[in-house]
């Protein structure tokens, strides 16, 4: 498989959406819960890129990415905020917590999978 993405979502059908969707094209997909799951499974991980809600129970998207930018071999890849919330401040808040990009919910396949070509290169 190619490369693998880390899809953090606290709503299962959505977590499964995306799962099907980016295994279609080829991804290797782990998923997580929320926050905490989150971090622990890329702490184990290292996926390529992380797909990160942003409004999750126990620890939301903005903690998790804080987190997780923490960890040394996790520096530099790839986080793309997602969340329902429309407004500037989200998305002020979702980069200064180390996000690298930022979609809004629902998430059009056509500008996700254009996004991780970006982030990805040579998918």
């Amino acid at each position: 498989m190619g490369y693998t993405i880390l899809v953090v979502e606290d709503t299962a059908d959505s977590r499964e959406l995306m799962r099907l969707i980016l295994e279609a094209e080829g991804y290797r997909v782990l998923v997580a819960e929320n926050g905490a799951v989150a971090v622990d499974t890329a702490q184990r991980e290292h996926p390529d890129a992380i797909l990160m809600d942003m409004s999750m129970p126990l620890i939301d998207g903005c903690q998790a990415t804080k987190l997780i930018r923490r960890l040394p071999k996790l520096r530099t890849t790839p986080i793309i905020a997602f969340t329902a919330y429309n407004q500037w401040d989200w998305r002020a808040r979702a980069i200064l917590a180390g996000c690298t990009d930022f979609l809004t919910k629902p998430v059009q396949t056509r500008v996700l999978l254009r996004m991780l070509t970006r982030y990805l290169p040579g998918h």
